[in-house]
């Protein structure tokens, strides 16, 4: 199992949802998997079916979420680190726009959160670098550049 790195705030953002998965999700699928079971004849009860892959999705979650938990290695950000790192937040500038996101392990990552992962182009080409320094990074529409303002 490799190490999943993360930052301590997606460390408890993971922790929390799989307490929530455990203690009140899987005690609601075994509440409505028992009011389906009543129904009886369990071959034709489409309810019983669906709340069956229910819970087979929730407990793949709860263990996806396990496992990263076992393998995480929480990265700690230097404020005053020169470089990019896991954990970073970095202002770029891209064709005259503006970008201001941080780098995360690949568990946080959500672009509509402005959190990319260390392990997406943009992160890779990003990471180690500093301030100043002018990144290429190949998107499907072409290669880009990007140039790092600030790393916080």
């Amino acid at each position: 199992m490799a190490n999943e790195y993360i930052t301590k705030e997606g460390l408890s953002k993971i922790k929390k949802e799989l307490e929530e998965l455990t203690n009140t999700k899987r005690k609601e699928i075994a509440q409505k998997l028992e009011k389906a079971i009543s129904y009886g004849d369990l071959s034709e009860n489409a309810e019983y079916h669906g709340i069956k892959e229910a819970q087979r999705l929730l407990e793949q979650r709860i263990s996806e979420l396990d496992n990263i938990i076992k393998s995480a290695k929480v990265v700690s950000v230097h404020n005053s680190s020169q470089q990019v790192q896991v954990g970073s937040v970095v202002l770029v500038s891209h064709e005259g726009e503006k970008e201001k996101f941080q780098i995360v392990g690949t568990a946080e990552a959500n672009p509509l959160e402005d959190k990319y992962s260390y392990s997406s182009p943009l992160g890779k080409a990003l990471l180690g670098q500093s301030k100043g320094v002018v990144v290429k990074v190949k998107t499907p529409d072409g290669e880009r550049e990007y140039k790092i303002l600030e790393i916080e």
